[in-house]
Formats: C-alpha cells, sequence, structure tokens
C-alpha cells in the first residue's frame, strides 16, 4: 500500500508539472499585437507571415517572432557629415530625415542594420549634391537640397521596406575664417543699404522742399496777379464813377437853367485856381478884362511897371494820399508801383 501510494502522488506530481507546462507553452504562444506595430514570423527559420495589431496565436516551438517593427513615423538626426562644395570649401552638415516602415518583411529581410544603411546613404548623397555646389548657392539653397535628397533617399530606401517622407538640413557649419569673411561681408553689405537709405531720404526731402519752394512761388504769382487785376478793376471802377459824376454835373448844370450871371461867376472861380502867379498868362474874358487887357498885356510882355516876375520853377505835384495795402511791407514791389501809378 505505501509502494502503490508513492506512485500515485509521483505520477500525479507529474501530471500537474506537465499541466503546469503546457499551460505555460499555450499562455506563451498568445500574443497581443499593439497598434501601429507589425510582426515579423518565422516557422522553422523561414518567413511565415506578418501579424498586424489584434489577438494571435503562434505555434509552439516552430514559430518564433523575428522582428517587433514600429509603424510609426520616425525620425533620425544623423551625426555631422563633412563634406567640400565646388569651389573647395570643407564644412560640416547634419540632417534630419523623417520615414516611416511600409513594409516589415522588407525592412527585416532586405537589408542589415537598415537604419544604419541609411545614414551612410545619407551621408554618401550629400556629399554629392554639395560637390556639384558653391558655398553661397549652398547657404540659399536649402530647398533645393532637401528635395533632391528626399527624391535619391526615398528610391533607394524602397527595396528595404522604407518610405522618406521628409529630408531637413539641420546646421550647415562652414569653417571660422569663411564664418569672418561672411560676416565683414555682410556688414560692408548692410553699410552699404544704410548709405543708400540716408541718400534716398535726402533725395525725397530735397525733392519735397523744391515742390514746396515751387507751391509757393506759384502761389505768390498768383496773389500778385490777383492783386494787379483788383487795383485795375478799382482804377477802372474809379474813372468811370468820375465821369459818371461829371456827366450827371453837366446834366444838372443843363437842368437848372443857369443864367449869366451865374455863369461869369463860376468863370471867375475858375479863373482863381488858374492864376497861381507860375508863368501863368491870363486873359480875361470879361469886359473888365477887354478894358485892361492891352496895359497888362503890354507890360507883361516888356516887363515894365508892375509886371509879375514869372515864377519858372517846377509845379508841385499833389501828395498822394498813403495806401495800407500797399504800405504794408509783405505787399510786392510791383503792387506798389502799379497803385502809385493808378494814384
Amino acid at each position: 500500500m505505501p509502494q502503490e501510494r508513492r506512485i500515485i502522488m509521483g505520477f500525479t506530481i507529474l501530471l500537474v508539472v506537465l499541466l503546469i507546462l503546457v499551460l505555460y507553452v499555450i499562455i506563451s504562444c498568445v500574443r497581443v499585437v499593439p497598434q501601429a506595430y507589425a510582426y515579423v514570423i518565422e516557422f522553422l527559420g523561414s518567413y511565415r507571415t506578418t501579424w498586424e495589431h489584434g489577438l494571435h496565436l503562434k505555434a509552439p516551438f516552430v514559430e518564433r517572432i523575428a522582428n517587433k517593427v514600429s509603424l510609426k513615423e520616425q525620425v533620425c538626426d544623423f551625426a555631422p557629415s563633412s563634406v567640400i562644395t565646388k569651389d573647395n570649401v570643407t564644412m560640416k552638415i547634419d540632417s534630419v530625415v523623417y520615414f516611416k516602415i511600409f513594409d516589415p518583411r522588407l525592412y527585416t529581410y532586405g537589408v542589415d542594420r537598415p537604419l544604419s544603411a541609411m545614414e551612410n546613404l545619407n551621408a554618401t548623397t550629400l556629399r554629392n549634391i554639395i560637390g556639384g555646389m558653391e558655398l553661397d548657392q549652398t547657404l540659399t539653397s536649402r530647398d533645393i537640397i532637401n528635395a533632391q535628397m528626399l527624391k535619391i533617399l526615398d528610391e533607394a530606401t524602397d527595396a528595404w521596406g522604407i518610405k522618406v517622407t521628409r529630408v531637413e538640413l539641420k546646421n550647415i557649419i562652414p569653417p571660422a575664417e569663411i564664418q569672418g569673411a561672411m560676416e565683414k561681408q555682410m556688414k560692408a553689405e548692410r553699410e552699404k543699404r544704410q548709405t543708400i537709405l540716408e541718400a534716398t531720404a535726402h533725395k525725397e526731402s530735397v525733392v519735397a522742399r523744391a515742390e514746396g519752394d515751387k507751391q509757393a512761388k506759384i502761389l505768390a504769382a498768383q496773389a500778385e496777379r490777383d492783386a494787379q487785376i483788383a487795383l485795375a478793376e478799382g482804377r477802372a471802377k474809379s474813372i468811370a464813377l468820375v465821369y459818371q459824376a461829371e456827366a450827371e454835373g453837366l446834366k444838372a448844370l443843363k437842368n437848372a437853367n443857369i443864367d449869366d450871371a451865374v455863369l461869369k461867376l463860376k468863370g471867375l472861380e475858375a479863373l482863381k485856381n488858374v492864376s497861381d502867379g507860375r508863368a501863368t498868362k491870363i486873359y480875361m474874358p470879361t469886359d473888365l478884362a477887354g478894358v485892361i487887357s492891352s496895359l497888362g498885356l503890354a507890360a507883361e510882355s516888356l516887363g515894365i511897371g508892375d509886371a509879375t516876375p514869372v515864377d519858372k520853377t517846377a509845379k508841385p505835384k499833389p501828395q498822394a494820399a498813403s495806401d495800407e495795402c500797399c504800405d504794408d511791407d509783405e505787399k510786392s514791389a510791383e503792387t506798389r508801383r502799379m497803385a502809385s501809378a493808378h494814384r
């Protein structure tokens, strides 16, 4: 009995161990593939299938997961590469490559260490492109370089199951002496632009000042013209009013029926104003003048008796009244001349 009991106990333990081992194997064969991942499965060392996201079960001992591949877009920041430009300038350029794996099988079996292969391909492609460009063109043609590298890398990595989506030059580092020369060139260019801007501003200010002077002269000429026109119109109106007044006076005299006595009195008043004693010979048309005309004419002609000496000096001209418009210092000389002439 004890012997049988020991056999049964040993057999039970063996069954439990076997059961635990089977459960472990079954559980180890159950795999859950996360989202955006793919598992490459091999059967006895050869490629069998690719698992996508979800629950999967593999055959124990004969199948294995050869590679776990991420399908998300990835970024590789490669180390700086030494390149030589067409004009023999050595500089360092580092680039960033964005890529996605579209075929996990090709990515697993297409090339050994695909990221290292892509880094070397990136360095050789960069040297190729930069070698055909000069330094200035390299510094100003990043977009062109990026586009050419993207095209070449994408075509070359198709066989590796890699899709290159974007290539960017991160840094372009020329030698120190080239950087110094570029800084001097940039400083000279800025000083040149500053000089051009200052000259342009000076030119514009001179032109604006000349335009202002021109407008001022035009306005002054227009004001002078308007003043002369106003003076001429005023003179014309004054002359017209004088003649109109004289005409109305004559008309009034005509309508007044003046007799001979009044006319003789007006004649004497006129002779009083005329006889100012300055080389004026007066001949009286009245009867009184007829009595003494012969004696007065003889005395004046011969210069005898109480003949009045002849004043031969120039007759003084009446002083013109001042004109406030013309006496102003701001009026032009031409306006004063025209006003004096009209007086």
